[in-house]
């Protein structure tokens, strides 16, 4: 039986960069810590499936040392202000499919000669957040009482998205890698990521995340769009220190264009107890509390000790919240959230016209059938 000569580092490293024990992976691999350990070696057959198990392709294991994988993007995330290291799998292949899906979208936008968007790269960080997010206020037609009028988040958030679509921002949501729903993302690594181009840009968000927050995701990586900065964010509306400059910024300018400052004085109740003024403007505005607890006190109605208090009480009654779970939803809606309508409607022109290879479309569509293609394409307009 052939065995397969892998360094025992290889093995361990493999394992950590998922996130995983020994442990966690002795059932289906018995005799891993002797792989680890250099006392034993896996046939063929078991390396792949080990892989498989792990999520990292199987030439990477036939390596003499572990490989230094770092982002292809700039990293801004940051846990209490430290940076965060080593990026989880997950993360890892949801960026290199983005990119993928941008670098088609590129240059599909190229052969069908669409121009370039004046707005991506035209902020810069030493403008004040309060103007760049009224030009981005203006550009995207962004109504406060259009919003208001939504009746969920869920809807505030699919108009949101499609203001952004429109104006030719491709906008992609999921909480699990392409389509496997066993390799679910985790909003405690990451929020989003913008990838800057001037004819593709692209804003992917955690969809695991909740439905307020990804509101507040969406409108501080377009901020990242309009400053013209790739990077990888897990931005909060959090007022704190120790972030990168640029994460500051885009913070401000996401907290203004969501809840601008001057309106939100104008709802405020004198002496309203706290938790109604949330419970009242979250309604309003459509955001999460924790946008709205950081506006109150960009408005000097809280105070720093009352902030802190409140903010920590609220975190924690979040975290419950998403402990539990939440369902499932449309097929199509979904696969369509996934990949952005924009990028989808134009997948499906290209490979009915002969353009794109069906396999490819497949792939970065996450689809297996025609049928379901096909159908994919009656959603977006393509097909009768």
């Amino acid at each position: 039986m052939t065995r397969a000569a892998i360094h025992p580092d290889l093995f361990t490293w493999a394992r950590e960069r998922a996130g995983l024990s020994i442990e966690d992976l002795d059932h289906r691999f018995p005799k891993l810590a002797l792989w680890e350990a250099g006392e034993a070696q896996p046939t063929i057959k078991q390396l792949q499936s080990f892989a498989n198990a792990v999520h990292v392709p199987v030439g990477y294991l036939f390596l003499p040392a572990p490989p230094q994988e770092e982002l292809p993007i700039p990293d801004f995330r940051t846990v209490d202000g430290r940076g965060v290291h080593r990026p989880s799998p997950n993360l890892i292949d949801m960026v290199y499919a983005c990119q993928e899906r941008q670098g088609w979208f590129k240059d599909y936008a190229r052969a069908v000669r669409l121009p370039e968007l004046a707005f991506v790269g035209s902020a810069t960080l030493n403008e004040r957040p309060v103007a760049v997010a009224a030009r981005m206020a203006e550009a995207l037609s962004f109504d406060l009482e259009a919003r208001a009028a939504c009746r969920t988040w869920e809807d505030a958030l699919r108009l949101f998205i499609g203001h952004a679509d429109s104006i030719g921002v491709l906008v992609m949501v999921s909480g699990v890698v392409l389509s496997n729903n066993s390799r679910r993302l985790d909003p405690e690594e990451f929020r989003g990521f913008a990838l800057v181009d001037p004819q593709a840009p692209l804003v992917f968000i955690n969809g695991s995340d909740s439905k307020s927050a990804q509101m507040f995701t969406l409108a501080h990586e377009l901020a990242h769009l309009w400053l013209g900065a790739s990077g990888i964010s897990n931005a909060s509306a959090a007022p704190v220190a120790g972030f990168r400059r640029e994460e500051v910024w885009c913070n401000a300018v996401a907290a203004e264009l969501l809840v601008p400052l001057a309106a939100l004085r104008q709802n405020l109740i004198a002496d309203e107890p706290l938790e109604s003024a949330i419970s009242r403007l979250t309604r309003r505005y459509k955001v999460s509390s924790l946008v709205i607890l950081r506006r109150l006190l960009d408005a000097n109605w809280l105070t720093r000790e009352a902030f802190d208090a409140a903010w920590a009480a609220e975190r924690a009654r979040l975290r419950a919240i998403a402990e539990r779970g939440g369902g499932g939803g449309d097929f199509y809606r979904t696969t369509l959230s996934r990949v952005s309508r924009r990028f989808a409607r134009a997948l499906v022109e290209s490979t009915l016209e002969g353009q794109t290879l069906y396999r490819d479309a497949f792939r970065m569509l996450g689809v297996a059938k025609t049928e379901t293609f096909n159908n994919i394409g009656h959603e977006v307009g393509v097909l009768p």
